[in-house]
């Protein structure tokens, strides 16, 4: 599959069968993922991989109790044999940012100096990085947020403060039978909509409001 096709073709999966995923393919996948930009090479983005059975049940059951399973709209979901949480280290980049090459930028005083929070971009990148390459095996994946579960899921798994976790990527071979979500239906934007050449005119976010 080239990357064209990737692009094009890739969707969430949130119906996996229990098959497991060869561990040397996720090794790769994850090495081959982390080759995306990094703001000053600093390579903030890590893994936290949970990929036995008892190692992902011990995740639903933190962010998603048995109790309330049966109202759960994704089943399936709790079948994708990894559990990949891509992790950032908004204290590297400060360091990083305090080097020589880079101080005169002023960014390695605090994270607070940063207007753009340039971890969650290079991380985001990775993620991208991941859902293509895992479709490009013919395997499946599903970003999704840990929201208010996020320090629970990391401290359980020994995760130091300092890190974030942007979300946790399911891993697996796609289920037959897929139910999509509403979101699906949305049509994709025209190109241009979204392309302003020159000054940003003809969107809606410019006009008064009534």
């Amino acid at each position: 599959m080239d990357l064209l096709e990737a692009l094009r073709t890739r969707r969430m999966t949130r119906a996996f069968s229990p098959e497991p995923v060869d561990a040397s393919v996720l090794d790769s996948l994850l090495d081959d993922a982390r080759r995306a930009p990094s703001a000053g090479n600093t390579q903030g983005t890590e893994f936290l991989v949970l990929d036995t059975p008892e190692l992902v049940e011990t995740y639903w059951g933190i962010t998603l109790p048995e109790d309330s399973r049966s109202s759960f709209p994704w089943p399936n979901l709790l079948q994708a044999p990894v559990l990949c949480i891509p992790l950032v280290d908004p204290t590297a980049y400060v360091e990083r940012y305090g080097e020589p090459d880079k101080a005169r930028t002023g960014l390695g005083e605090s994270t607070e100096s940063w207007e753009v929070p340039y971890w969650y971009i290079d991380g985001g990148m990775v993620v991208e990085n991941l859902l293509l390459l895992v479709h490009a095996q013919s395997l499946g994946a599903l970003f999704f947020g840990l929201f208010a579960n996020e320090r629970p899921v990391l401290d359980h798994f020994g995760v130091p403060s300092d890190l974030r976790a942007l979300g946790t990527v399911a891993i697996g071979h796609p289920a037959a039978a897929q139910r999509k979500s509403s979101s699906q239906h949305r049509p994709h934007k025209p190109l241009e909509q979204l392309l302003h050449r020159g000054e940003y005119a003809g969107s809606h976010r410019n006009s008064d409001p009534d």
